[in-house]
């Protein structure tokens, strides 16, 4: 993979580094997070006000106008590409049968609020209990069984508002 670097600023302004050109950057600390930068013999005063560093976005002061920085290396954008998203957790909106069986029990009521790892339901199916925990908290929307149904996997169970 190459050394480049997407940069967008305010989500607005997208711009395309090599490594090169950053390293030509002259940039000297000068107090905790303040830096004097010297960028083509013009001086900037910066400073890092915030910084995510699992999301790579950076807040960041450049002579008193401020600046929300996202970075972007060649193995980010391909994750991203790929649907996934480092720092980000995907909402799970629906449980889904993973397996066939028969619905043992079920333990939440529509409209109810739930925690993540709260009981949901229990399938049985070749002779064994699976229980199925809250992936997140929420409010459940539907549940489309009843205790005593065949499920065969794919099927719906619930799904979350």
């Amino acid at each position: 993979m190459s050394d480049n670097y997407k940069i967008a600023v305010n989500d607005t302004f997208h711009f395309d580094f090599e490594k090169e050109s950053i390293s030509q950057l002259d940039a000297v600390p000068t107090g905790v997070n303040e830096f004097h930068v010297l960028h083509q013999n013009t001086p900037f005063k910066a400073k890092i006000i915030a910084s995510n560093f699992n999301q790579k976005k950076y807040t960041v002061k450049v002579n008193n106008n401020t600046y929300v920085i996202a970075i972007s290396n060649p193995l980010d954008l391909l994750i991203k590409d790929m649907g996934f998203e480092v720092g980000k957790v995907k909402q799970v909106n629906a449980i889904k049968a993973p397996m066939p069986g028969l619905i043992l029990e079920i333990g939440v009521e529509v409209g109810q609020i739930v925690k993540e790892n709260d009981c949901l339901l229990i399938l049985t199916a070749m002779k064994m209990e699976n229980s199925f925990l809250s992936p997140r908290d929420g409010v459940i929307k539907s549940i489309s069984v009843l205790v005593g149904d065949s499920v065969v996997k794919g099927d719906l169970l619930i799904e979350f508002e």
